[in-house]
Formats: structure tokens, C-alpha cells, sequence
């Protein structure tokens, strides 16, 4: 190979530059921690009632209820706040770079 091609080390005194970090903005971070937390209530408050109503006599079955529920709902909006994250952070490399395909190949180490 010739020294004419590109290279990806410029010499012994280079600078390395600044690191990309792939974090989605803080308040993205703290709407889909919020949306989660809401989404636990609102899914502990249904399976309470739904269990409450179900059964005659709720006493524990009542708030066994309601845990399922939180854990599911609160369960279901995290892993759509994640993918939504991960769809941010990429739209946004997009929008950086121009290239559709820069968000999907690594960058050399």
C-alpha cells in the first residue's frame, strides 16, 4: 500500500477528539423515567381495582393485584422508552452526519 491513502493515525503527537456520546439529552431521559413512573401507578391503580372487584373478600389479593399491574405497565413503557431513545439517537446521527448508514457502522477505535 502506498502512504497515499487515508489513515486513521496522524502521527505521534495527534489529539485525540472529543468522544461521542450515544446518551439521548437529559430531558428526554427524565420525560421517559417520568412516563415510566406514571405508567407503574396508573397500571398498580387498575390491577388493584380490577383485582378488588374480582374478588370477594381482596385483603392481600388486592395489593398482589396491584403489584402485577405496576410491574407490567411501568414493564411495557420502559421498553418503548428505550427503543424511542435508541430511534432519538440515531435520528440524530443522521441529522449530524447526512449519511443514513453512519449510525449503524462502529467507529474505529
Amino acid at each position: 500500500m502506498g502512504s497515499e491513502g487515508t489513515s486513521l493515525y496522524d502521527g505521534p503527537m495527534a489529539q485525540p477528539g472529543p468522544i461521542d456520546s450515544a446518551l439521548p439529552s437529559i430531558g428526554a431521559r427524565v420525560l421517559a423515567f417520568g412516563a415510566i413512573i406514571l405508567a407503574g401507578v396508573c397500571g398498580g391503580l387498575i390491577g388493584w381495582k380490577v383485582t378488588g372487584l374480582q374478588v370477594d373478600n381482596p385483603g392481600i389479593w388486592a395489593g398482589f393485584g396491584g403489584l402485577v399491574g405496576a410491574v407490567v405497565g411501568a414493564g411495557g413503557v420502559g421498553i418503548v422508552s428505550v427503543l424511542v431513545l435508541r430511534a432519538m439517537g440515531e435520528w440524530n446521527t443522521i441529522v449530524e452526519t447526512g449519511d443514513p448508514t453512519a449510525a449503524r457502522r462502529r467507529r474505529p477505535s
